[in-house]
């Protein structure tokens, strides 16, 4: 019997308490919907309900629109659209929070159109990297992102290896696109099962994966951490992640057309702004990480706004400190529930509750969302681990991406035949079902949420002409969760790159949440005895200061 063959007879047999495994709960619906008939169904039974809010500074400058208007929008949005492309081509969209976002995605999820979201600090290499991986037919794009004209950056980029782009044009553009709109065209019919968004994330090789969502897995994933937290419906999500990341677009977003609730759009992250959204919009719910908390916790406006309406944090991506929770209790009065999960998944996979114990809500990401099954393997046997030991989590269930868009080999190793997804995360499980994080197969750093990978940013570091050799890992800091460092070695050690040199040349070639902020010379690096370095040991060598720091 094979490995995988032996674990799935073996979850036949194994469930909690004894071994790490939890079984899919069908005891809560998961319906087959799609993100138009949610949208249709809102317009529908509440149609002059506050559906989407531009939340900028300026109160008076704030756009509105109620749910008919942004059914009718996006419909028509949509067959301007089909003008132009054909269900299931890829439109990449590279820019930054807006309305305007807003309406592209809900308009290529009415037309079949798949979105492909970038984020707009990427550099022509990497964002040339997706137009030409996703074979995009068509590229929305900003003017411009923190004071760098967005325009020539596509124009670089579209060159090599996107043979298939036909259509390049400014996101602020899709007001005149829907006035040539041909109300003729029939929108067609979509499957919950049907491609939804095309989300990059990138492995430990490198190269970035195009992980395919479908209808049904994001939306049911939003819609479930919306109920285990309490938001109900027509309650108001005050936004700030960004919509090119799964946080934004789907948990956020998504969450409150499902509960046909107002979604309050920040241009960016600005804690101020947040709290006087909070006040003025009489905000429920939002998704920020722990930096963003301390942002808020720490703001002088927070004594003076009225925020008592504010009773949902959703966080992750890094540890959340018991204190930071009791804080959250006691300045804002809401509650605070973790997420975990990945792209791959469609988002979420487990979620504290807001009844859960301070020490479960600090400790643990909770239980698995309904209909999720969650076992805890060890990587090398495949056998599922008794409870309270380290192990890879693997999750199988309707959220599970269709795969990676043409990368059948790299799909086959996350996504086996039987259904299991290997997240690449290890954890634990306990007697309860709720999980903890203990650290990642995968070599991820986390940074103020953001999901970055060593090799893309080795493979470009390894070229530089004074470098040998060179390792990047996270470091844990207060602020950011995780920090990235790297750790060199020099071509001739008569002439050691300095620091500034190697962040210009970063900067150069990789947006700039890649570029290290911390950077460290060796001269023997330490080695597997199959020559691999390794990567924990130097953690350890940084930490206790055995590694001199580049200058």
């Amino acid at each position: 019997m094979s490995g995988q063959a032996h674990l799935a007879s073996n979850q036949e047999q194994r469930g909690l308490p004894d071994f790490a495994h939890w079984p899919a709960d069908y005891s809560l619906d998961i319906p087959d919907i799609t993100l138009g008939g949610l949208l249709r169904h809102a317009a529908e039974t509440v149609p002059d309900r506050t559906a989407l809010v531009e939340g900028v500074a300026d109160p008076s400058a704030r756009r509105r629109w109620n749910y008919r208007e942004l059914l009718e929008i996006s419909e028509q949005l949509a067959r301007a659209l089909l003008s132009r492309f054909k269900r299931g081509d890829r439109l990449v969209v590279y820019g930054t929070n807006s309305p305007e976002w807003v309406f592209l995605q809900q308009a290529t999820s009415l037309a079949g159109i798949l979105v492909v979201p970038v984020n707009p600090a990427y550099t022509p290499r990497e964002l040339n990297y997706i137009l030409s991986n996703s074979e995009a037919a068509g590229i929305f794009h900003d003017d411009s992102f923190r004071d760098r004209d967005l325009a020539p950056v596509v124009a670089e980029a579209a060159t090599q290896g996107c043979s298939n782009l036909q259509f390049v044009e400014r996101v602020a553009n899709i007001w005149s696109l829907i006035e040539t709109a041909d109300n003729t065209i029939e929108l067609p019919e979509i499957g919950p099962l049907d491609p939804l968004q095309v989300q990059y994330t990138s492995g430990t090789t490198g190269h970035p994966k195009g992980a395919l969502l479908h209808h049904k897995g994001v939306l049911n994933t939003s819609r479930s951490i919306a109920r285990r937290a309490g938001f109900k419906d027509g309650d108001v999500h005050i936004n700030a992640m960004p919509m090119f990341h799964i946080a934004g677009a789907a948990m956020a977003e998504f969450s409150c057309i499902a509960y046909r609730g107002t979604f309050v759009l920040m241009p960016h992250w600005d804690a101020g702004l947040m709290l006087e959204l909070f006040e003025s919009e009489r905000g429920n719910a939002t998704l920020i990480v722990p930096t963003m908390i301390l942002g808020i916790l720490n703001h002088p406006d927070l004594p003076r706004r009225v925020v008592s309406d504010w009773n949902i944090i959703f966080t992750g991506a890094a540890n959340v400190p018991a204190a930071m929770v009791r804080d959250v209790h006691e300045k804002i009065g809401c509650t605070v529930n973790i997420i975990f999960g990945q792209t791959e998944s469609n988002g979420p996979i487990c979620l504290t509750a807001p009844d859960d114990a301070l020490e479960d809500q600090c400790d643990t990401v909770g239980q698995p969302l309904p209909q999720v099954e969650v076992c805890i393997v060890d990587p090398g046997t495949l056998e599922t681990q008794p409870v309270d030991t380290v192990g890879e989590i693997w999750v199988r269930g309707f959220q599970t991406m269709s795969g990676y868009y043409q990368m059948p080999d790299k799909t086959a190793e996350t996504l086996l035949s039987d259904g299991w997804l290997r997240t690449g995360d290890l954890g634990t499980m306990d007697s309860r079902g709720y999980v903890k994080i203990t650290g990642r197969l995968k070599e991820m750093i986390i940074r103020a949420g953001m999901n970055l990978y060593p090799k893309e940013m080795e493979d470009i570091l390894f070229v530089h002409p004074k470098v040998d050799q060179v390792a990047v890992i996270g470091l844990p800091d207060e602020k950011w969760g995780e920090v990235v460092a790297a750790v060199i070695s020099a071509s001739n050690p008569d002439d050691i790159p300095s620091s500034e040199e190697l962040v210009k040349y970063c900067k150069e070639r990789m947006s700039s949440q890649k570029v290290p902020s911390c950077w460290f010379f060796i001269e023997n690096w330490p080695l597997t005895p199959s020559g691999k370095i390794q990567k924990h040991v130097l953690s350890e060598m940084v930490s206790n200061k055995e590694i001199n720091v580049l200058i």
